[in-house]
């Protein structure tokens, strides 16, 4: 059986916001798939025009060296250290929103290096 590409183009173009919605779900449930994996499939195969330009980083778990974490944080962020504090014991928590892929990274490597458990978002 060989699709008309033009004919369902067409038919989609008149259909409204509901019936798309229908169709997608329909396509989904038939399929086992989501639409949301075609989406990220494709903004990986995009290179860098689809990078991430900036990221938030997580303490996700401070680990077993509190204090040194807690004293990175305070040097990180410019806090201070009470306000360090209540960040690393409230983990997960955000250190640095919006930051640069290298300005991440480097934090990212600072707090693993005592032992913090850190995640890019």
């Amino acid at each position: 059986m060989a699709l008309d590409k033009d004919k369902i183009i067409e038919d989609l173009k008149g259909a409204s916001i509901l019936e798309l919605n229908d169709l997608v779900k329909a396509i989904e449930d038939e399929f086992g798939v989501s639409a949301a994996a075609p989406v990220a499939a494709a903004g990986a195969a995009g290179g860098d025009a689809a990078a991430k330009s900036s990221y938030d980083v997580e303490l996700t778990e401070p680990g077993q060296e509190k204090v040194k974490v807690i004293k990175e944080i305070k040097e990180i962020t410019g806090q201070g250290l009470l306000d360090a504090k209540k960040m690393v014991d409230g983990a997960p928590s955000i250190v640095k929103k919006d930051a640069s892929e290298d300005e991440a990274n480097d934090i990212k490597s600072k707090l693993e290096a005592v032992g913090a458990t850190v995640t890019l978002k």
